[in-house]
């Protein structure tokens, strides 16, 4: 473990994981809300999205003279699915949170994301008290956009590891589709613009800015979608690597641990 990700504007770049920061010139503190953010993982975060949030976490930076720099967001929030936490952390929505982002800017120090994680769990018990778990997902696939741009390198938990979480396995593999710009393609997605269900219109939108190819005059829209996953690359994911924090003494948790990933748990979706 000799680099640490780090992130600008969704490339990634690696800082040396011995490179210390110094403590004087940063501090962490709660969010209010999601407009700080949303912003910056937009802008930042290789997945250009912002999930549904509970707890919103910052790292800032000491600027002389000047407002301190938000230099790194932790996000922790709700799974898509009500079953994802007590599969892997034996608590739902009211025991149990996933760390659904975490990015720090590419000029941060190596072992930053070790300092920030440790001050951002500390604020998440004060906040939420009720919590006795946390889940965070890595993946292990890296995508190119069809331009070959490399839109993220993919992970095996390097971080999650070097913060002693709990490996507990793996999610189901799954077939996924990727767009032209490199991001995958949820399947609900991809069902909306199918029936027509509400919100549509949005999806299909997201579908255009993936790159996909606009759809037909009179063209029904259960064929565009054929159409467009036809243009997307389809491929079978292994499945996310999973990690899991207890966030008291004396919390059960459901997994063993097991033998941390290495490198060569890395794949290409192509």
């Amino acid at each position: 473990m000799n680099s640490n990700q780090r992130w600008r504007d969704r490339c990634a770049t690696f800082r040396p994981a011995a490179e210390p920061i110094d403590p004087r010139r940063f501090g962490v503190e709660l969010l209010d809300g999601d407009r700080e953010p949303r912003a910056f993982v937009e802008r930042h975060h290789y997945s250009g999205s912002f999930p549904a949030a509970r707890v919103r976490v910052g790292l800032f930076r000491a600027r002389a003279w000047v407002t301190p720099e938000l230099v790194g967001v932790a996000v922790f929030g709700v799974p898509q699915s009500e079953a994802v936490l007590p599969k892997w952390t034996g608590y739902g929505n009211d025991g149990a949170v996933e760390l659904s982002r975490f990015v720090l800017l590419d000029d941060v120090e190596g072992n930053g994301e070790t300092w920030f994680l440790a001050r951002a769990f500390r604020l998440l018990r004060a906040a939420r008290p009720e919590l006795r778990a946390v889940l965070a997902f890595s993946d292990p696939v890296a995508r190119r956009a069809a331009d070959g741009r490399l839109v993220t390198p993919g992970h095996v938990g390097t971080i999650y590891q070097a913060f002693n979480g709990r490996h507990v396995g793996r999610a189901n593999p799954a077939t996924k589709y990727q767009a032209p710009n490199g991001r995958d393609v949820v399947k609900r997605t991809l069902d909306k613009v199918a029936t027509g269900e509400r919100g549509w219109r949005y999806s299909r939108d997201a579908l255009l800015g993936a790159g996909a190819p606009a759809q037909l005059q009179g063209e029904e829209d259960a064929a565009y979608v054929a159409r467009v996953r036809g243009a997307f690359l389809r491929y079978r994911h292994p499945g996310n690597l999973a990690y899991v924090w207890p966030l008291a003494a004396g919390v059960a948790l459901p997994r063993e641990g097991r033998a941390y990933p290495k490198a060569d748990a890395l794949v290409r979706a192509a």
